[in-house]
């Protein structure tokens, strides 16, 4: 029988990263990278990329692909990270996806055909964003799709420009497209990491302050260097564009501590908002002793059921 797919989910903060490793110690397994913005080469402080001394010698696949200057897809990552997963498991390892991108998770282990796209349209719509940006045409895609603008924040453009890209080449709904609760493989557990708010919150401060007393903003004007703001999606991940936004002289770098951690906080929310509609999830609870034997009994069950 082929090797279980375990994917971890849940906000950011929630402790993932170090489940990850204890599961795939404990498991044999190998991590696959499911954050958009961990594949970009350079964006390590404020991505939070465990560096590779902490990684406890397990290989992690799928970051540090591409130049900040190159496009991400969720298209194109479904594909990459299918092809890692399989050769993971031909080498009868376990693979286990961690990162804070629900969308590229769901797309990576749901059945989920992509709808194609149009260049010129997207290009008229990306210049579109850039005139009058996110929050206007947020609110264009609210009218024509309240779903898909209820799961989309207004900040993420580039998500907003693609919502409207699908709507005005299909003629439905953008959520229409969305991955649907079916997995594309059965052989697939999800584990969540459960933690409450006030704790989250907490996290998410301190995760913030260490970001920025960790190098952040001399990373940012590196990548800068390296032609971040030519980019299409890089220069839109949270905490780079605050940081962007202090260098060009449009804010205090308090200020940019301050909207980075708030961005980060609706981010979260909206992570746990997705993953809290999918009945599929098994919870265990980020200060729970026993949280690596839970999630190792749930890939067990998983295993136990398909024999």
């Amino acid at each position: 029988m082929p090797q279980p797919i375990v994917a971890l989910v849940g906000a950011t903060a929630s402790g993932k990263t170090g489940l990850s490793l204890d599961l795939a110690e404990r498991l044999g397994g190998e991590v696959v990278n499911t954050d958009a913005m961990q594949v970009y080469r350079g964006m390590d402080v404020g991505t939070a990329k465990l560096p590779a001394s902490e990684r406890r010698g397990i290989p992690h696949h799928l970051l540090d692909l591409l130049e900040v200057t190159e496009p991400s897809t969720v298209a194109e990552f479904q594909g990459l990270a299918r092809g890692v997963i399989a050769g993971i498991r031909e080498r009868d390892r376990v693979p286990v996806l961690v990162g804070g991108s629900a969308l590229y998770t769901r797309a990576i282990v749901d059945r989920f055909e992509f709808p194609g796209t149009d260049e010129s349209l997207r290009a008229e719509l990306e210049a579109e964003l850039e005139e009058v940006g996110g929050h206007a045409l947020h609110e264009r895609l609210r009218g024509l799709d309240p779903e898909a603008a209820a799961a989309i924040l207004p900040d993420n453009g580039r998500r907003v420009v693609r919502a409207l890209e699908v709507v005005a080449l299909t003629g439905r709904p953008y959520s229409a497209s969305l991955p649907q609760l079916e997995y594309a493989d059965p052989l697939t557990v999800q584990v969540g990491v459960d933690i409450d708010r006030p704790t989250l919150d907490a996290r998410i401060e301190q995760r913030v302050e260490e970001m920025f007393a960790g190098g952040l903003v001399e990373e940012v004007e590196a990548l800068v260097a390296r032609g971040l703001q030519n980019g299409r999606t890089a220069h839109r991940a949270i905490g780079y564009r605050e940081v962007l936004a202090h260098l060009a002289g449009d804010r205090s770098l308090a200020e940019a501590i301050e909207q980075t951690k708030a961005a980060t906080r609706r981010f979260a929310r909206r992570q746990d908002s997705w993953f809290r509609k999918d009945p599929r999830i098994v919870w265990v609870a980020h200060d729970d002793p026993d949280r690596v034997a839970r999630a190792v009994e749930a890939v067990a069950g998983l295993s136990d059921q398909q024999r």
